[in-house]
């Protein structure tokens, strides 16, 4: 059953509905191969077709969507090759940010990061799996920003829809959130000791989780994978 949302003025609606979607498809609520309707999804938000149109548009360019002609919009079922593809490019890219860090991060900038390691706890002691990975999404954020390149983020998060369907299968499957917290807890003491080398191998390791789990996860729920 779809969650409840709110439409505020702001931001633009359009922006507003991909992001609901977009996490109702990832947390599973909507399910891989579920036909979306733009009538519906628009008495849903109480709004026109157009912006329920736009969102639809940017689920397709993220890979979450389907659109067959004559058909509908579907959800698609997770791609491997675009998790594979979408953890690549993630690497690089937050590998360079967390060296970076390592040698620029100020204080404040770890305290930040300490407190959201803290309820990352809160929210694992709870089980509370959508809290949790909103949590572990803002711990590499707040790196990112901790040398001003909140851009480096942004771009990691248009490429990895695929990987975050996976990465909330696998909490409760393969990879539990205590194991992730100390694997955040390795990336933090290298920030506090401003060792780059050490920071890098952490969030390499940290990132290549995803290879490891992928497979016993769509073994497990291969009606929610595309064949290879």
């Amino acid at each position: 059953m779809s969650i409840a949302y709110t439409i505020t003025t702001s931001e633009p609606v359009n922006q507003q509905i991909y992001r609901y979607l977009r996490k109702d498809i990832v947390t599973c609520v909507i399910q891989p191969g579920s036909l979306l309707s733009e009538k519906e999804v628009s008495a849903r938000f109480n709004v026109s077709r157009q912006p329920v149109r736009e969102a639809f548009i940017k689920l397709a360019e993220a890979g979450l969507v389907q659109v067959l002609p004559q058909r509908g919009t579907f959800v698609r079922k997770i791609s491997a090759r675009r998790v594979a593809d979408g953890r690549f490019i993630r690497e690089a890219v937050e590998v360079s940010v967390v060296r970076r860090a390592a040698l620029e991060i100020e204080p404040a900038a770890l305290m930040t990061l300490e407190h959201n390691l803290q309820l990352q706890k809160m929210a694992a002691s709870r089980q509370d799996s959508q809290a949790f990975l909103g949590l572990d999404d803002e711990f590499h954020r707040l790196i990112a920003e901790s040398i001003n390149c909140a851009l480096a983020w942004e771009t990691v998060e248009n490429i990895k829809a695929a990987m975050d369907r996976v990465r909330f299968l696998t909490l409760s499957e393969v990879s539990p959130p205590d194991s992730l917290i100390e694997q955040h807890e390795e990336i933090l003491s290298a920030l506090k000791n401003h060792d780059a080398d050490a920071a890098e191998a952490a969030m390499r390791r940290h990132l290549q989780e995803m290879i490891f789990s992928i497979t016993p996860i769509a073994e497990r729920n291969s009606e929610w994978f595309e064949s290879l």
